[in-house]
């Protein structure tokens, strides 16, 4: 059964960088996307980053665009987040995902995927 396992989370002044990875006990060739997601206290789940595996295309929110990177090394099974000039309401627990998801649509839509991370803590303060 895939596992993933999030770290690098950690606290950083805004305008810092911090690189999330999350690594999979296994391949993940059942699945098609990998993706990052966060959580605020009081908020719903947002997608935050996705990448289709097979061809490395990635897809971003409108709030990261620009600032993060979505990355995978395929050979160690692992997923990066690269976050530049973080700002306080990126403030959350961060979550790794790996899903087979049928519409490129979905991509950060978290209810379509069905094995996560334990989740990493990123707090970035003003």
């Amino acid at each position: 059964q895939l596992r993933l396992v999030e770290s690098g989370g950690g606290s950083v002044q805004a305008g810092g960088s911090l690189r999330l990875s999350c690594a999979a006990s296994e391949y993940t060739g059942g699945n098609n996307y990998m993706a990052w997601f966060r959580q605020a206290p009081g908020k719903e789940r947002e997608g935050v980053a996705a990448i289709y595996i097979r061809t490395s295309s990635t897809y971003y929110a409108d709030s990261v665009k620009g600032r993060f990177t979505i990355s995978q090394d395929s050979a160690r099974n692992t997923l990066y987040l690269q976050m530049n000039t973080l700002k306080p309401e990126d403030t959350a627990m961060y979550y790794c995902a790996a899903g087979n998801i049928i519409s490129y649509s979905d991509n950060l839509t978290s209810t379509k995927y069905k094995t996560w991370g334990q989740g990493t803590q990123v707090t970035v303060s003003s």
